[in-house]
């Protein structure tokens, strides 16, 4: 019989949180078709009570949920089950310039445009001097009654000014327009990165801080060097996939030996 010293003590699983004990409770309810997308959650002074847990315990629990995309709150409604979103597809790399990067066609998209002065980052991205006047085109896409994307296109004024693309124009209008305004293009570079939405950027698209976004910078310049268009686009990743393709160009001498 081994001594008491020998025996080793049983391993035992780690007793879940009460936070995670309650999101794993919801999240069953969700799966298994109790609580339906588009079902409004009890209030959280109400699921508190029925976990018996206090309303921090209980955000917490609601706020793994939402980081899983499948709870999001409504400001001053409450918090509802999410509905699957449509996914679109960012295409980068091999892109003829101008063209469009997303497909925001499946979605609604309002579009508002103003004039601003170059500050920080975008005096760098644009290569122009600070206070320079540039044209903003706030685009921002909806399903249904629901923000998906957001997008700022930044442009030189004396390229498209303001008050020329303020004519009620639709998303496809504008961007018509912008074809139509600018020099010739020679090439589009693209920086992507993945990292947590800003305040604004979690409330304007309804998201929760901890949702990783996908953030795409895109420079795009004219046959003469010039910066003519800057594009940050935020992509939240349970929406957002990103393809890239790269064309090889064979040398026709190479092919014919």
């Amino acid at each position: 019989m081994p001594c008491g010293s020998c025996e080793r003590e049983a391993v035992k699983p780690p007793v879940p949180s009460r936070r995670d004990a309650i999101a794993d409770d919801l999240r069953e309810r969700i799966a298994t078709g109790r609580l339906k997308p588009g079902d409004r959650l009890p209030s959280e002074a109400h699921l508190a009570a029925q976990y018996m847990v206090s309303t921090p315990t209980l955000r917490n629990a609601l706020a793994v949920l939402q980081a899983e995309s499948l709870v999001e709150k409504v400001h001053g409604k409450g918090n509802f089950v999410r509905r699957p979103l449509r996914r679109i597809t960012y295409r980068g790399g091999g892109r003829t310039p101008g063209t469009q990067a997303v497909d925001l066609a499946p979605l609604s998209v309002t579009v508002h445009t103003t004039r601003v002065r170059a500050r920080g980052h975008l005096t760098a991205l644009l290569r122009t001097p600070t206070g320079s006047p540039l044209t903003e085109i706030l685009c921002l896409g909806h399903e249904g009654d629901r923000p998906h994307s957001l997008a700022r296109i930044y442009i030189p004024c004396d390229l498209a000014p303001a008050a020329v693309l303020r004519e009620s124009l639709p998303y496809e209008g504008v961007l018509t327009r912008l074809m139509e305004l600018r020099p010739p293009l020679a090439e589009v570079r693209e920086e992507i990165g993945v990292r947590c939405p800003t305040p604004d950027e979690a409330s304007t698209l309804r998201i929760s801080s901890a949702l990783a976004v996908l953030a795409v910078t895109r420079q795009t310049t004219d046959t003469a060097g010039r910066v003519v268009e800057a594009a940050l686009l935020v992509l939240p990743g349970d929406r957002a996939d990103a393809v890239f393709t790269t064309h090889h160009v064979i040398d026709e001498r190479l092919a014919e030996g």
